[in-house]
Parts: C-alpha cells; structure tokens; sequence
C-alpha cells in the first residue's frame, strides 16, 4: 500500500508541475493578447473557441517530435511560433504584434519585413480563436493560434 501511495503522490504532484510550467499558457492569456492589440486599431475583440483550440492541440501534437515551424495549412487562419524552454501566451502575441512596423495601411503591403502575422492577429472579421502550446521533445516550446473566419486575403485590408 505504501508504494501505491508514494506513486500517487508522484503523479500528483507531476500534475501540479505541468500546470506550473503552463501557467501564462491559458485561454484568457491569448485572447486577453490578443484583444489588447485589436483594440490598438479599434477591431472587435475575440472569443474563446473550443473547435478551434482542439484543432490547435491536435496539430501542436504534431510538432512535438521536431518542434519544426511549419504551418497546417488547415482552414483556419493561423500563426505559429516557438520558442526554447518556455514560451508564453504573452510571448507569442507579442511577437506576432512585433511585425506591426513592417505593415504599411497605406498601401496594405509588408514593407522590409514579414507583417501577416501581425494582420493576421488583427484582422476585423476574425471572431473566434483557439490555441494551444507544447513543449517538444527537443526543450523548445511550440505555440499555434487558428482564427475564423481566417484572415489575410489578398487585396483585403485587415482593418
């Protein structure tokens, strides 16, 4: 009985390790992120989905034996990013913000630097979002966000 007991005591507190290294990884993290920037140029806020955050989790899963930066390709709107040990929610969106000098409005193009991340983020027909964060095998972080309705159309202006 004793080591039934020890090894319980083993699991739980694994379980309370995981949450720990996941804290700041959570629904209200992105979206609160994510929502921050949006109202930066006045797009309507985001809501929590769970459709999409299964996708995420499912494709994040994916990731874990290489922690490649490669994207889905699925029918959702999406960015991705990883980093080495621990990469939060928060960290995320702001790199994915970061980009936000490299869109010009005027001409609706990426100038000296990749911007569709950040349109991505604030596009104003996006509604809902899911994510969902891994650590792989290699020690980095992998972190994937899906929007709907997707973002980024050609000749479209995010905002």
């Amino acid at each position: 009985m004793g080591l039934t007991k020890f090894l319980l005591a083993l699991y739980i507190i694994g379980l309370t390790l995981t949450h720990v290294s996941l804290a700041g990884n959570d629904q209200k993290d992105f979206v609160n992120g994510h929502n921050a920037v949006r109202a930066k140029v006045g797009v309507p806020p985001l809501k929590w989905n769970n459709t999409l955050a299964a996708y995420a989790r499912k494709y994040a899963n994916t990731r874990i034996a290489k922690c490649e930066l490669e994207h889905s390709n699925g029918p959702y709107g999406e960015c991705i990013a990883e980093g080495f040990e621990e990469l939060k929610a928060a960290d995320a969106v702001k790199l994915w913000a970061s980009e936000k000098p490299y869109y010009d409005h005027k001409s609706n193009k990426c100038v000296h630097g990749e911007c569709r991340h950040y349109t991505q983020l604030v596009w104003r027909d996006t509604k809902r979002i899911g994510c969902a964060t891994v650590k792989c095998h290699n020690g980095w972080m992998f972190v994937t966000c899906n929007y709907d309705p997707p973002g980024n159309y050609e000749g479209e202006r995010p905002y």
